[in-house]
């Protein structure tokens, strides 16, 4: 099963991702994780990547998807593999196409409006990392924790102005990715209102019948 995994930040894409990961036994590749490894080991593209990054410039797209070519020729791909995060262009995306034929594109469709409610409403606890919602998972007590009792934060991520931020940015450059794939005949959508559950039954049910 070879699937790339599209929606705005905020839309449930990691959570879904770990679980098609784990029932389909395939991996999810992330580009920068990928980076980091080439980096890592000191490969060419990793030194490539290097050069780049240290002059505060992006990673050029011929040595991302040389990467990704590299990737996908590994043990743990024969079996498919799931992309979050890439592509992120319609260049990205037909480039992507010459390296391997994909099975799905799968959306999770969620309004701007339910994903500020989402993720604004999130709060931390910077001491232990349990995460809570002031109105989906409020702590028993208000802005409290309730396993440490330490004040509960908001991440800068999850403020207002960086949350509308983002779905600009996704909006602008990744969301034309859903026509492009619409016209492969490969896009398939689900509600990301849902419950979490139940978006992977569906999820999960969408999947086997293309296999």
């Amino acid at each position: 099963m070879k699937i790339v995994l599209l929606g705005a930040p905020g839309s449930g894409k990691g959570t879904q991702a770990a679980r098609i990961t784990a029932e389909f036994g395939i991996p999810a590749i992330s580009t920068g994780d990928m980076l980091r490894e080439n980096m890592r080991k000191g490969t060419e593209l990793g030194l490539k990547a290097k050069a780049f990054m240290d002059g505060g410039n992006l990673v050029p797209d011929d040595i991302i998807l040389e990467m990704v070519g590299e990737r996908l020729k590994q043990p743990d791909c024969a079996n498919g593999f799931l992309f979050d995060g890439f592509p992120r262009t319609i260049p990205q995306a037909e480039a992507l196409e010459k390296v391997a034929a994909l099975d799905c594109a799968l959306l999770l469709d969620v309004p701007d409006k339910f994903i500020e409610e989402r993720m604004t409403g999130r709060r931390v606890c910077p001491k232990c990392g349990r995460t809570y919602h002031v109105t989906n998972i409020p702590p028993k007590v208000a802005g409290i924790c309730d396993d440490c009792g330490t004040e509960l934060a908001q991440r800068d991520d999850d403020r207002p102005e960086t949350v509308r931020a983002r779905l600009r940015v996704y909006h602008d450059q990744t969301e034309p990715l859903v026509d492009f794939y619409k016209g492969r005949g490969i896009l398939k959508v689900v509600d990301g209102r849902q419950e979490l559950d139940v978006a992977a039954a569906e999820i999960s049910a969408l999947l086997r019948s293309l296999k």
